[in-house]
């Protein structure tokens, strides 16, 4: 068996050390998350594989419509926060309030083709988005815990983990979430 050489060993680092610093980069910048319940139904179901842009919001604001995972006060077990995935609704300054199955975003009732079925259960009475939070709600109304829910209620924006740009499965859906 001959002599290794340096130049062998530092081929052979690069080989493996330049995919796992790619990959660890990549990972700084989104995050693939598999969607575990029907709250964003009929946008996204159950086991939908989509990717979150972590730094949307180190590049800009929330905005009304997008597609958000943040971490809620809800626990998955006695160490760990439950993540969320759902729709802002109403951004810092804006008033929001919920009455008689109808959603109102500054006084204008708001048109939201994307939900599942024609009402928003609840009652939320007119308030104001405070600095640095968004109101949230999933598109399953009748099946979201969101910030209705006094156990969610408004998400601190720095709480935002990122905003979901695509789905990569079902293979057949592919494409931008909405």
């Amino acid at each position: 068996m001959g002599k290794v050489k340096k130049s062998d060993v530092i081929d052979w680092v690069k080989t493996f050390a330049y995919p796992i610093i790619v990959a660890f980069l990549i990972l700084l910048i989104i995050r693939p998350t598999v969607v575990r319940e029907y709250s964003m139904y009929p946008t996204i179901n159950e086991d939908d594989y989509v990717i979150v842009f972590k730094l949307a919001y180190l590049l800009g604001e929330p905005e009304y419509g997008d597609i958000i995972v943040f971490e809620s006060d809800l626990k998955l077990d006695e160490t760990h926060n439950k993540y969320l995935i759902k729709r802002i609704i109403a951004t810092e300054g804006d008033t929001i309030e919920v009455s008689d199955g109808v959603v109102y975003l500054n006084g204008e009732a708001l048109e939201e083709d994307y939900i599942n079925g024609d009402t928003t259960t609840g009652l939320v009475e007119e308030m104001t988005v405070p600095e640095g939070q968004v109101f949230v709600m999933g598109d399953n109304r009748p099946s979201s815990v969101d910030s209705r829910d006094p156990s969610v209620g408004l998400v601190d924006e720095d709480r935002i983990m990122g905003k979901v740009i695509l789905r990569l499965y079902p293979f057949d859906q592919i494409g931008s979430v909405y």
